[in-house]
């Protein structure tokens, strides 16, 4: 009667052993057990008799004739593949090499003769227990794989989505180089890069805690608010305080996002930074080789509460040749084999030991790649070089834009008066709202750079001339540039009794369509008999505004005391047909 313990599992069982007693002994023993026996007399039958009866363990006499025991552990281990068939060797080796031999060959125990019962039985019984532990961690690892594959798969869904909400706009224009590597399949990294309405170049690089799709999750309020508000006209204070405030509503205790937002105004020829817990970013000057290191000056977005966050940026003049930097810090943190880290003070060598500006953006990859050989990343990687140039001379890969068709309905005919005052101008930036009226008049929006452009000189014109009375001339420095904005808040801090009047009329025309745009501020005026129309020579901060609206208007008129101004801009039929098409 078999003695198989209630519950236990039943095998079967390959006996292999050249000596036929030895086999009938093992038989009574193991299926008194309950268990079912397959014999072999020698080691090819052992392998022949593996692959046709497909035992659960194997009982294999180590010293066979034909082939020996060890050879034909070797030979089923191959065939068992992933399973776990144990192998026990029947030896009268007693020497400690032979035994070692033995589990060298693929074997999981022995049992030496004479045979004992009860130690045998106990022996299948542990091996029995070692193929359930197999069997359940092989169900554990194909489950796991699958999990695997189905996050795998949904990542790439989502991927696909946070692509197109956190798409790169002008990344790829022609005066920028940049690298975005990631640990994981997400990048915790964000580039984003755009042009403003006025022509301008607006470049955020942003780094959230940790990486994967964690970090990368808050990227998407980040692109969509970034390029909204660009699009829109927004400054580049009011970008960055809305993403802190977004930031600050979604994002869990401990996550936030380092950052570094430039604006790059190639016209005036400055650059404004501002730099919330990046590295320092580099400004790379072409004519001397000299490097300035810009710091951050801030806390990253997503931590201070809107009433104390800081939006402030650092203005810096640039010249045509110009190249800036910045990068996170996974560059600089990354760590080699050794666990060294690659560092600021390497990172910086390069530009140091640079004697052509054009090749540093690569010189800083061959760098690092040749400190971490390695293709494991510690964090993510990201590094951006934008090079200063003409306006004209920026091809931004023809960044996508909404256009409306001739037919789509919006007004035509219209006039609109808007009126600003002391409360109103300390706060507000009236152009968003402004440039976003224009846009809805259908075939007009193509116009929208142009248009933004000659409201913002307007604007500013009225406000900071003929309001707060600064002088142009100011900004004929860098540092009389930052000297300007802060004499700017100061005056608007104490303004009282100021208005700013805006009148917009447009009428269309059989060949497209004029818009009349009137500001009256209530300023002293200017002696504007005596402006200078054409553009200055000399000054790149200053003087400049006005013959630009020479340049982009029909006709431009002064009334008053100089403290009215009245344009006329007309856009051609052409446009509408082609937005239309």
């Amino acid at each position: 009667m078999d003695d198989q313990a209630e519950g236990s599992e039943r095998l079967k069982i390959l006996i292999a052993d050249d000596n036929a007693t030895d086999r009938m002994i093992l038989r009574k023993i193991v299926q008194s057990s309950g268990h079912v026996v397959v014999e072999a007399g020698n080691g090819i039958e052992a392998v022949e008799q593996f692959e046709k009866a497909q035992p659960d363990l194997v009982l294999l006499d180590a010293l066979m004739p034909e082939m020996d025991g060890l050879e034909a552990a070797q030979q089923i281990k191959v065939l068992s593949a992933d399973d776990l068939i144990p192998i026990i060797f029947l030896t009268s080796l007693t020497d400690a090499g032979s035994l070692a031999d033995c589990l060298n060959a693929g074997g999981d125990d022995f049992l030496t003769k004479p045979y004992n019962a009860t130690v045998l039985k106990a022996k299948i019984a542990a091996m029995s227990r070692l193929r359930k532990l197999n069997t359940t961690v092989l169900a554990q690892r194909d489950r796991i794989a699958e999990y695997n594959h189905q996050l795998i798969r949904e990542q790439e869904v989502a991927k696909s989505v946070f692509d197109n909400i956190a798409h790169p706009g002008c990344v790829d224009a022609s005066n920028i180089k940049y690298i975005l590597s990631p640990m994981a399949v997400f990048n915790g990294d964000i580039l984003l890069a755009a042009q403003t309405p006025s022509g301008n170049l607006l470049v955020f690089l942003g780094d959230f805690t940790g990486h994967g799709l964690p970090a990368a999750i808050g990227a998407m309020p980040v692109a969509e608010t970034f390029y909204g508000m660009t699009l829109k006209g927004f400054a580049m204070s009011d970008i960055l305080k809305e993403i802190n405030r977004k930031l600050g509503h979604i994002l869990p205790s401990g996550v936030f996002c380092c950052g570094c937002m430039v604006h790059l105004n190639f016209r005036k020829g400055v650059v404004n930074v501002w730099n919330g817990g990046l590295p320092d970013a580099v400004l790379l000057r072409s004519e001397s080789g000299e490097i300035e290191k810009i710091p951050s000056f801030n806390l990253p977005l997503g931590i201070l509460k809107p009433d104390k966050f800081d939006a402030a940026s650092k203005v810096y003049e640039c010249a045509e040749g110009d190249r800036f930097f910045m990068g996170s810090d996974g560059m600089t943190e990354e760590q080699n084999e050794a666990g060294e880290m690659y560092g600021e003070e390497r990172y910086f060598a390069v530009f140091e030991n640079n004697n052509d500006p054009s090749v540093v953006f690569e010189e800083l990859q061959q760098s690092l790649k040749a400190f971490c050989p390695s293709d494991d990343q510690g964090d993510d990687h990201s590094l951006v070089e934008i090079t200063f140039c003409q306006d004209e001379a920026v091809d931004t890969g023809h960044q996508e834009e909404v256009k409306q068709s001739v037919v789509d309905s919006g007004p035509r005919e219209w006039l609109l008066t808007y009126e600003l005052r002391s409360d109103t101008l300390r706060i507000f930036n009236p152009l968003p709202l402004l440039t976003h009226v224009i846009r809805e008049v259908p075939g007009l929006s193509s116009q929208s750079g142009d248009l933004h452009t000659i409201l913002a000189e307007l604007y500013y014109n009225a406000l900071d001339h003929g309001v707060l009375g600064l002088d142009s001339k100011m900004k004929a420095t860098s540092d009389g540039f930052s000297e300007y904005y802060r004499l700017k808040g100061e005056r608007l801090d104490a303004l009282e009794g100021a208005t700013v009047k805006i009148s917009l009329e447009h009428n269309p025309t059989p060949a497209g369509g004029v818009l009349m745009i009137r500001i009256e501020d209530s300023g002293k005026g200017f002696a504007y008999q005596e402006l200078n129309k054409s553009f200055a020579s000399n000054n790149v901060y200053c003087g400049r505004g006005i013959p630009l609206l020479y340049e982009l208007c029909r006709e431009v008129r002064y009334e008053g005391k100089g403290n009215i101004v009245e344009v006329e801009y007309e856009w051609p039929q052409a446009t509408v047909e082609q937005d239309g098409s």
